[in-house]
């Protein structure tokens, strides 16, 4: 038995292996994340050729998303980017267009947008993608207070939403983040757009091969509450464990789903 919500795991040094993503595969990861931050452009071709022949092998699809890093580095309107923000800042760089035209050359199937603001930043997105032939889904991420307040439009907009809980935790009190995700997923389901929940899910397993119970009890909510999918990042990408944080995952959200099915037997009898 197989989980209906998907395990997105991000490739890194320690997974970038074809016999490893094999492995990765058969424990139940459903899409691929390749992280843009970093690497150059043949390292990334080298990994989505192991990813296409991994998945191949196995008889699977496994979609990958590109995720774009963003203005993280660079100096808006003459400061550092980050906090409340404007409206006007242009969150799409030049390397961002750069790395779109290789993620567009290579076929990938989803293209994550860092620091989005508005949904006219999803949508300039979405035009450049088109201009330059490609037919990318557009992942929208919401990390910033700005997308927090024109999550609707937002939501609206892109095909998916990505809760980025790390930068959230940057412009929010931790305290309100779980009620935060909560409110984001439970938006996402009223307009039927799918959401993701990411950052630090299963973290101790970067160097751990089990997870904390917090953590496991973090996975678990984020199915309870309607998460279509939930995310891997340093756990799969540079941790000592990709597999074990694969298979875990999946070991979660089979219970999680269990609950659930149980839960809504009850309320029918």
């Amino acid at each position: 038995m197989t989980s209906k919500s998907q395990i997105i795991a991000t490739i890194g040094p320690a997974s970038k292996e074809k016999e490893m993503i094999k492995e990765m595969i058969t424990h139940q990861m459903d899409v691929a994340r390749l992280n843009f931050s970093w690497g150059t452009y043949e390292w990334h071709a080298d990994t989505i050729k192991n990813i296409r022949e991994a998945a191949k092998e196995c008889g699977k699809m496994i979609p990958i998303i590109q995720d774009l890093s963003g203005p993280r580095e660079q100096d808006v309107n003459g400061h550092k980017f980050g906090g409340e923000g404007s409206v006007n800042e242009q969150i799409t760089t030049e390397k961002d267009i750069k790395d779109l035209e290789f993620g567009i050359a290579e076929n990938l199937e989803y293209v994550a947008q860092s620091f989005v603001g508005t949904a006219k930043d999803v949508a300039f997105l979405k035009n450049i993608i088109k201009k330059k032939g490609g037919n990318q889904k557009v992942i929208a991420k919401v990390e910033r207070k700005l997308a927090f307040e024109n999550l609707t439009p937002i939501i609206k907009e892109a095909d998916a939403i990505m809760i980025a809980r790390g930068d959230l935790g940057n412009e929010f009190p931790l305290e309100q983040i779980p009620f935060i995700e909560k409110e984001i997923i439970e938006k996402c389901k009223k307009y039927k757009k799918p959401v993701i929940v990411a950052t630090q899910m299963m973290l101790s397993m970067t160097n751990s091969p089990t997870p904390t119970r917090a953590e496991v009890t973090d996975v678990a909510f984020a199915i309870i509450n309607g998460a279509d999918a939930v995310m891997l990042s340093e756990e799969s990408a540079s941790g000592k464990h990709p597999l074990e944080a694969v298979g875990m995952m999946e070991r979660i959200i089979l219970e999680s789903e269990r609950y659930l099915m149980k839960k809504n037997q009850k309320n029918i009898l």
